[in-house]
């Protein structure tokens, strides 16, 4: 399963900035991609300016439900506050599917970023609570939307950890990852640890603030 050539990628939240920015990224690299959203036609707005600017055929728009049925893996990329009403009402057209929450429970004050408390721990384990049919896995937390939005950039390096129970969803994360140029996918542990690598994103946040920079992670040694 860890080749993702024939696969189709939906994005549900495709038209946010990180759901947008890694859907320009799998088109570019000629992976299938449907962008989700709860707008049929805002989602195919965003599917025909990722065409225009890749030059990619094989991203089209649909709402969530539709995206969701139409593909193999599905990143979920919609903001904290949406997330557990979304994913509710998608359990029988996630069912069997790879599923990747890439979302940051994170709150905002005068003193920055913060994680947020989960009741289930984190927002992935959330996605699998809600979702016990679907193979969850965790990953994309710490990928510059800035970054993957300027194709000027013809690599984005960074590596992205993979949080999952499922060795074979897993793999296929990481494999989905590494089909974009500068990413590298690393296995992270297991899901009940994705709440640290959610959180992580608040750090990030305060760096790239301090240092005017869009920052991700190295794992050095492997």
């Amino acid at each position: 399963m860890t080749g993702v050539e024939d696969l189709t990628v939906g994005v549900l939240g495709g038209t946010g900035a990180q759901g947008k920015g890694l859907a320009l990224r799998w088109a570019k690299a000629g992976l299938k991609v449907v962008i989700g959203s709860r707008s049929a036609e805002r989602a195919g707005e965003a599917a025909s300016a990722i065409r225009a600017e890749t030059g990619a055929e094989g991203v089209s728009g649909a709402d969530n439900e539709a995206c969701a049925r139409q593909a193999d893996v599905v990143l979920v990329a919609v903001p904290w506050d949406g997330h557990a009403e979304l994913l509710s009402g998608l359990r029988e057209a996630l069912a069997g599917k790879v599923v990747v929450d890439c979302v940051n429970p994170l709150g905002f004050d005068k003193q920055g970023p913060f994680a947020l408390p989960v009741a289930e721990g984190s927002a992935a384990q959330q996605a699998e609570a809600l979702l016990p049919d679907s193979r969850v896995t965790a990953a994309f937390h710490h990928v510059s939307a800035v970054k993957l939005a300027d194709l000027s950039l013809a690599e984005v390096a960074c590596d992205v950890l993979v949080l999952g129970d499922d060795r074979e969803a897993t793999d296929l994360v990481r494999a989905l990852a590494d089909a974009v140029p500068g990413f590298r996918g690393v296995y992270g542990g297991r899901l009940r640890n994705a709440h640290q690598v959610e959180a992580l994103t608040a750090n990030l946040i305060a760096v790239n603030r301090r240092y005017k920079a869009h920052a991700g992670l190295r794992i050095t040694d492997i």
